[in-house]
């Protein structure tokens, strides 16, 4: 009874039925109702089992032609992918005609472990090894790896290739590039990786803008990556459809015509591929007061993620619906067609469990609630792109939808850059593994040259990843997360013909492809090869899985295990035949003994001193900065974290902040100094820099070692602005400048300007001239105008270029100018229009821009083009060593980025009370820095 309430201490109300029948007159058994009720439901249930498909007597006025096509349409609907694997006689990707290979004579790391290796044994690298084999590649596929091919056993007419004892992998496969749809250089005209037409843009296709033509395609190629996931950019929070291609172009690759289809790596099509970010960028693009099309905060994000699934979902049930009602009464009977919105079609693909999704996703509120939106809406993610806060939260990953656990891909060191990667760890990779999350190595190229991707993963295992681990990210782990695990990214009978050759060992500093094979089809018919000793595979370094982070200081200190002092003045080698150790004693954070040393250390344990073991100690100069930003900016994507961007010209020495994360990394990798200038608002230095010591944040006063060390100018394309609109303009704005400088001030002048007495100071040779330039036409205008005022002036101006990514072209005309060059970065690819002639190296060119410069004579740094990368000068350096055929020495190198700098900008040099003590060789990819003193008293040490 509605309404009624139950009263306290009153039975319930039950009300009476006037039809209920008298006690003692029910009847027996069921009434007779009942009984026709089941008669008759036994009669329907024997009519169905007769007639399965209700007749519905209705004819539709729709085309019965296409609603039976829609009809077979929904099997497809219905349908979920399955990784392409099984035995083939031929790649889908073979034309015929195509000549088979016999590689001979190779040492094949064939990405699989040895048979009966358990999974926790494989987990720790046991199983895993190079073997001796020949690999026989037919039919775009590898057709069998094993020793000694019998070529009685090959069907085709081949080609034997001799590898002489060299190392072969399955080609690198790199899970997040733009490369083709943001080619290189970069133009406004051909930048198409973002659709920012709307936030929600899952409709649109990397593939309808990717550029075949672009040229960066041949030089990530010359890196041995074979296979790239193509993703849109991360300016929405969904991108579009991404798609897998190889970088074999064209007929000259092996390709039947020049175009993105045929670059398809599947193309049976098996998996789709969708792009989404969370977090900044979609923020940042769309967040602005006003608007109604986009978020402005990580709730927007999440409502428009959640909306766009919702618009999904309707879709997807409606279809489901529209199907069963087919399957039920037949589609010709149906009033209307299958629902279908081109705009959610993608996305209820996704809802499908059709569609691999790779997302864009920092920090842990982003991975949390984006780990909430698979709940919800149940749909797996493949991967966490970026990533850099997952190794916080692994558990969260775990609870993503799905029965895998998202992977992380990641960059080796690549952080800071923003607040979002400002809470980052270089041992990410190493501690997600250990969490049973899966790593993979990506270049987000261009962002990162993927040429170098391979890079990322040998960063990873110098800081604590195992190798078969580094390894397999960016290779087998990749695949398998592309859902080709069964296709590429190993070294298997039965897997594409896409094999690598390299010129050592491909986690080692400096390893170069000694040619590239995809689908068996040879990718450079006359590659250069670096001249380099017969080198054999590295045994994986299981020291490196402990990482010394924990810092302490030390006045007095003791190193055992040092082998190489490479300290100007001291530099000795102290192997023993007897194995008996050497040692490095510390006494007031001065160096008091190298070599047996046996008082010194005596004295050392009788007081207490601690000795630190090293595993091949090495004793180098510290590395030195310049050209960065280090002190000026902390997070370069966040204005108020840096001194700013000038519009006019000032000194960098006032700007100066001693405390931050940046500082400490480079600090921890061994650079004791910088050298850094102010920054322009539209982009590059102009100003005069200053010389502080990296570690300056204990003792600020002390920090400066020298206020003024150069002044700076910008000639990139960065030097364009309201006053100087052109390259010529701010080269004739330099030269009215200087002119005035050479003249004599006037009595009655006014006091000069900040600007006009540093530039005298140029003019009389106390302070050098720094000016920012990749373009090597710009270069030469620039010595033309350097001569003009030496000409003035009668004597000699101290130049220096910085950036030189083109520099290569005019080496001769720089030497004989006696202007030097500091590379920033060392590696530069065409990035930028005035940087497109850059040299690539190996086997594209023979050697980069440090080649040349050195073999003409030119004084040449290394510098890097941003903060981040000043961690990685001592792997720089090792590069400049290793890959130029024996011209540039260990020392020559170590000079490049260290003692040079003072020679070329005329600065007094560190003391040997600077040093670095390192684990192993610092240019090799297993040495690690242990120690850094920097000549004020004190030993930082990490145990």
């Amino acid at each position: 009874m509605e309404g009624f309430q139950e009263k306290e201490g009153l039975p319930r109300y039950t009300p009476v039925d006037e039809h209920v029948t008298h006690p003692r007159r029910r009847r027996h058994g069921p009434p007779r109702i009942i009984k026709v009720i089941i008669l008759s439901l036994i009669g329907y249930a024997i009519y169905t089992h007769w007639n399965p498909t209700p007749q519905r007597h209705h004819v539709s006025m729709l085309s019965t032609e296409r609603l039976q096509a829609e009809h077979a349409h929904c099997e497809k609907l219905r349908s979920v992918p399955k990784d392409p694997s099984g035995a083939r006689d031929r790649n889908a990707r073979y034309l015929d005609g195509q000549k088979a290979v016999l590689i001979r004579n190779a040492t094949v790391w064939t990405g699989e472990v040895a048979a009966g290796t358990t999974e926790e044994e494989a987990r720790g690298g046991k199983g895993y090894s190079w073997i001796q084999a020949d690999v026989l590649l037919e039919h775009g596929l590898i057709k069998q790896v094993s020793s000694d091919i019998d070529i009685s056993t090959i069907s085709s007419d081949y080609e034997t290739w001799d590898a002489h004892g060299r190392l072969l992998t399955a080609g690198i496969v790199d899970m997040h590039s733009h490369a083709g749809d943001d080619p290189l250089p970069a133009l406004r005209g051909t930048a198409d990786e973002n659709e920012l037409s709307s936030d929600i843009t899952p409709y649109v296709r990397s593939i309808d803008s990717i550029n075949p033509l672009d040229p960066q395609i041949q030089v990530i190629k010359s890196g041995g990556v074979t296979t790239s996931l193509i993703l849109p950019g991360s300016g929405n929070n969904i991108g579009g459809e991404a798609y897998v291609l190889k970088h074999a172009v064209g007929k000259a690759n092996g390709r039947s015509e020049l175009s993105a289809e045929s670059m398809l790596a599947d193309p049976e099509h098996n998996w789709r591929y969708m792009k989404m970010a969370c977090g900044e960028n979609a923020k940042r693009v769309y967040g602005r007061v006003g608007r109604d099309f986009g978020p402005f905060s990580r709730m927007g994000e999440a409502w428009y993620f959640r909306h766009a699934f919702e618009q999904a979902s309707t879709l997807v049930k409606a279809q489901d619906d529209w199907c069963a009602a087919a399957d039920r009464y037949g589609a010709v009977t149906l009033d209307s067609y299958l629902p279908l919105d081109l705009e959610w079609e993608s996305l209820g693909a996704v809802l499908r469990g059709q569609v691999h999704v790779n997302t864009h996703c920092y920090t842990v509120p982003d991975l949390e609630a984006f780990v909430r939106h698979t709940n919800e809406f149940q749909f797996p993610v493949r991967a966490f792109h970026h990533a850099h806060q997952t190794y916080l939260v692994p558990e969260i990953l775990k609870r993503s939808y799905g029965n895998n656990t998202p992977a992380a891909a990641l960059f080796a060191d690549n952080m800071y850059y923003k607040a979002e990667a400002y809470v980052a760890s270089e041992q990410a990779g190493k501690i997600l593994y250990e969490e049973g999350i899966t790593p993979v190595y990506v270049s987000d190229n261009p962002v990162l040259n993927a040429q170098h991707v391979l890079f990322e993963a040998a960063k990873a295992y110098r800081n604590g990843l195992p190798y078969h681990v580094a390894l397999a990210g960016v290779t087998s782990a990749s695949a398998g997360l592309l859902g080709l695990g069964e296709r590429i990214g190993k070294v298997k009978a039965g897997f594409d013909a896409d094999v690598v050759v390299w010129d050592s060992d491909p986690l080692s500093v400096g390893a170069t492809p000694v040619q590239v094979w995809i689908d068996g089809v040879p990718q450079f018919e006359d590659p250069v090869e670096l001249k380099k000793p017969a080198s054999k595979p590295m045994e994986p370094i299981m020291a490196l899985d402990t990482i010394h982070n924990t810092q302490s200081e030390h006045s007095d200190v003791v190193f055992s295990g040092v082998r190489t002092v490479m300290l100007a003045g001291m530099e000795q080698d102290l192997s023993s035949p007897d194995g008996e150790a050497s040692y490095l004693v510390v006494r007031n954070g001065t160096i008091y003994c190298i070599g047996k040393c046996a008082e010194a250390t005596a004295t050392a344990n009788d007081n207490g001193i601690p000795t630190i073991h090293l595993r091949d100690g090495h004793i180098i100069p510290p590395f030195t900065a310049v050209g960065s930003t280090l002190g000026l900016t902390e997070i370069a994507g966040e204005p108020s974290t840096q001194n700013g961007g000038d519009t006019g010209f000032s000194r960098a020495v006032d700007g100066l902040m001693l405390d931050g994360k940046g500082l400490s990394a480079a600090y921890r990798h061994g650079v004791t100094r910088a050298i850094s200038a102010p920054e322009r608002k539209e982009g590059g230095s102009q100003g005069i820099s200053v010389g502080f010591r990296i570690g300056g944040h204990k003792r600020p006063a002390q920090a400066v070692w020298r206020e003024e060390t150069g002044v700076h100018y910008t000639f990139t394309l960065d030097a364009k602005d309201e006053k100087t609109p052109s390259i010529s303009s701010a080269i004739n704005n330099l030269r009215a400048k200087l002119l005035k400088a050479t003249k004599p001030a006037k009595p009655d002048e006014e006091t000069p300007s900040l600007e006009a007495r540093k530039l005298r100071q140029v003019v009389n040779g106390t302070l050098p001239l720094i000016l920012s330039v990749h373009s090597a036409d710009t270069t030469i205008s620039l010595l033309r105008l350097k001569a003009e005022i030496e000409a003035t002036i009668d004597d000699r101006l101290r130049v220096v270029i910085h950036g030189g990514a083109e520099s290569h072209l005019v080496a001769s005309e720089l030497a004989a100018s006696d202007v030097s060059v500091i590379l920033a970065p060392m590696l530069a690819y065409s990035t930028t229009w005035d940087q497109r002639r850059s040299l690539t190296g190996a086997p594209l060119t023979n050697g980069t821009a440090v080649d040349a410069l050195f073999s003409a004579g030119v004084k040449v740094a290394i510098a890097t083009a941003e903060d981040w990368e000043t961690r990685d000068l001592d792997l720089l350096a090792g590069i400049a060593h290793v890959n130029s055929g024996g011209k540039i020495s260990e020392k020559e190198a170590l000079a490049m980025v260290s003692t040079n700098i003072y020679e070329m900008l005329g600065l007094e040099q560190p003391g040997t009370d600077e040093f670095v003590v390192y684990d192993s060789n610092p240019f090799q990819i297993d040495g690690r820095v242990r120690a850094v003193a920097d000549g004020k008293g004190t030993v930082s040490a990490w145990t």
